[in-house]
């Protein structure tokens, strides 16, 4: 083995795993933020890197901290001295090992994370970045701008929106849910600050009854809006459903950022609950999930849609033919760069994966990050 850790080389068909480490770090948010339905002041990183043949993989993910415990404690020693080439294969060993803990939660994240940096791993044995390894479809994909917190005043919200649009990007999101007559005042100035051409995205985050969403949604059509993500809690079915079928034309019910597996959105897909599929890597099983739901997105001519972790959907969304476009979400795009190397940025409002560095093509600001390590 070589004497220190390296990001870039060759194959090496006879490497097997030799460490595995996760490790969780909690930063404050620049803002006091908050959604319709859950408010924070802090967001945890999770962090991956798995060594072997003298190279280092990497991946990440934001959930509790008790994901890196799990990590270290249960899965770690479980994939020691597997095959870093066959991902899949220890994706499938993972799931094994934590079959009595359940298949959703911290779980599902603690896979995703170690799935990711696998991933990485490969790629980098390999000498390709992961786009090219996974098979490139296009150079880059369209970004919107995400965020626009309920608890944003008109002078951060419109500051927040100029900020994409001086980046180039056509569409934003922001939320709502708070209710009432606040809802309509944020879709208010987003259309104002965005003008006519560009489209308006909203998350309700799941904060309205089905009634209650297709009488916003009718309001809400009044400001061109194209995309209505959540407008009822995600695991109602029938309610997205209803509020599918009875919506504006035009508007674009989507939802599926928390699912845990394929298996949940064939069962989304199934009853006709959405327009458009959102996925996320670092919930959904990794690289190997994601690659999962987008064969099944295929199947059933439903159009994808990447969540959060811009700098990781950037390589999954330039590899995946039926992907929309990818969300640069605030809080996960500012954590990004001020911690990686090699953090997505959008110009053109456009999101290019970095087909010129091994893996990912990121790492780790680890003296950046110590100081607020908590596992």
């Amino acid at each position: 083995m070589a004497s220190s850790i390296s990001t870039e080389g060759a194959a090496r068909p006879d490497v097997k795993i030799e460490r595995v480490r996760a490790a969780a770090y909690r930063i404050p948010g620049d803002d006091p933020d908050a959604e319709s339905t859950l408010p924070w002041d802090i967001t945890t990183m999770i962090t991956v890197h798995i060594d072997a043949g003298g190279l280092r993989g990497f991946g990440y993910g934001f959930a509790d901290p008790a994901t890196a415990v799990l990590i270290n404690e249960t899965l770690a020693p479980t994939l020691t001295g597997s095959d870093p080439l066959s991902p899949q294969a220890c994706w499938g060993v993972a799931w094994g090992r934590l079959r009595s803990s359940g298949q959703t939660g911290i779980s599902a994240c603690a896979v995703s994370v170690v799935d990711c940096a696998l991933w990485d791993l490969k790629a980098r044995l390999l000498g390709v970045s992961l786009v090219r390894l996974l098979g490139q479809v296009r150079t880059d994909i369209r970004a919107y701008g995400s965020g626009g917190f309920t608890s944003y005043g008109e002078a951060k919200l419109r500051a927040q929106i100029d900020s994409w649009m001086a980046d180039g990007m056509n569409a934003v999101k922001i939320k709502i849910g708070g209710g009432g007559v606040r809802d309509l005042d944020q879709v208010e100035i987003a259309r104002d600050s965005i003008g006519r051409e560009a489209d308006l995205f909203l998350d309700g985050q799941g904060a309205y009854t089905p009634k209650q969403a297709l009488g916003y949604a009718a309001r809400f059509a009044d400001f061109g809006v194209t995309w209505f993500e959540e407008p009822v809690p995600a695991d109602d079915l029938d309610g997205l459903g209803l509020v599918r079928r009875r919506g504006p034309s035009g508007m674009s019910i989507a939802a599926g950022e928390s699912v845990w597996s394929v298996a949940d959105v064939r069962r989304i897909l199934q009853v006709g609950a959405v327009d458009v599929v959102q996925a996320d890597a670092t919930r959904c099983g990794g690289i190997t999930g994601f690659l999962q739901i987008a064969a099944i997105c295929e199947a059933f001519q439903t159009p994808l849609s990447s969540h959060g972790a811009p700098s990781l959907h950037a390589h999954l969304c330039c590899a995946t033919s039926r992907v929309l476009h990818a969300e640069y979400f605030h809080d996960h795009a500012r954590l990004e760069i001020a911690l990686l190397d090699g953090a997505a940025r959008v110009h053109g409002g456009r999101l290019v994966a970095d087909s010129s560095s091994p893996g990912l093509g990121l790492t780790l600001k680890q003296s950046d990050a110590e100081p607020h390590r908590v596992a």
